[in-house]
């Protein structure tokens, strides 16, 4: 790998790290840039993305962490299932294998797009029906399953994770949105720390890629902080989505029209 690689890395997780702090979907900028601009596989990319953004997570999982005081019951079983579903999401992608994998890349670009372009109207909507009542305890199962089947798609890929997982919390939980948010925060932290601590050990991991990125995503996500007053969350989310669907049509095309 050339410099000019690294720092083309290094770049996108900055702009992925401020990207995560201010709108989310930072996957959808660093995940091409490794495949289309540094050259790595698809899964030698996405476990490396992976490892190297961890450190936002629990950034951002620090950020919220008065807004998880008084929901231990909900953490000791909602962290379980998102350490399980990470690392079955993991384990699902090594052994899936790089054909597959890719020619699932383009579907999960456009997936985790839509997710993130529908992010405002899932808030709105589970706030709409906390308000109206429309909200109602669920038995722990019922709320262990989606979050586990959630965080396994979060340990296979990953962009898009929090939507998801929001709208299950919402569904199941009668809390305010804040609060919920801070548990989302964690079962994501939960299911890409699962699925980093088994990827270090796939071989997969482009280590000089990763270090590079994780200063980067750190770098941004601190930009993005201090930025947070300034920059309308919802104008960068728009940016994101719109890159996110040209990369998804850009792999679809090279992978169906253009082998």
């Amino acid at each position: 790998m050339t410099i000019l690689s690294y720092i083309f890395a290094g770049l996108a997780a900055v702009a992925a790290g401020l990207i995560n702090a201010l709108a989310g979907g930072g996957t959808l900028i660093t995940f091409p840039v490794l495949t289309l601009v540094v050259g790595l596989p698809a899964v030698s990319a996405n476990v490396t993305n992976t490892v190297a953004l961890l450190p936002g997570y629990l950034g951002g999982t620090l950020a919220q962490s008065a807004d998880l005081k008084d929901q231990r019951k909900r953490l000791l079983l909602l962290i379980p299932a998102g350490l399980l579903g990470g690392l079955a999401g993991g384990i699902l992608l090594l052994n899936s294998g790089e054909k597959l994998f890719t020619t699932l890349v383009p579907f999960l670009i456009l997936l985790a797009s839509t997710l993130l372009a529908i992010q405002n109207p899932v808030k709105a909507w589970l706030t709409r029906r906390r308000e109206q009542g429309k909200t109602r305890p669920a038995t722990a199962f019922l709320i262990f399953l989606p979050v586990f089947l959630a965080a396994i798609y979060g340990g296979y890929f990953g962009a898009g994770l929090s939507v998801i997982v929001l709208a299950v919390l919402g569904l199941a939980l009668n809390d305010s949105l804040t609060r919920l948010n801070a548990l989302k925060q964690v079962i994501a932290f939960a299911a890409n720390t699962a699925a980093a601590v088994f990827f270090v050990f796939s071989g997969k991991v482009n280590w000089m890629v990763a270090l590079v990125m994780a200063v980067g995503a750190l770098v941004g996500g601190s930009l993005g902080g201090r930025l947070a007053s300034k920059v309308k969350p919802n104008i960068l989310r728009v940016i994101v989505v719109v890159i996110g669907f040209t990369v998804g049509i850009i792999y679809l095309v090279k992978t169906f029209f253009l082998k």
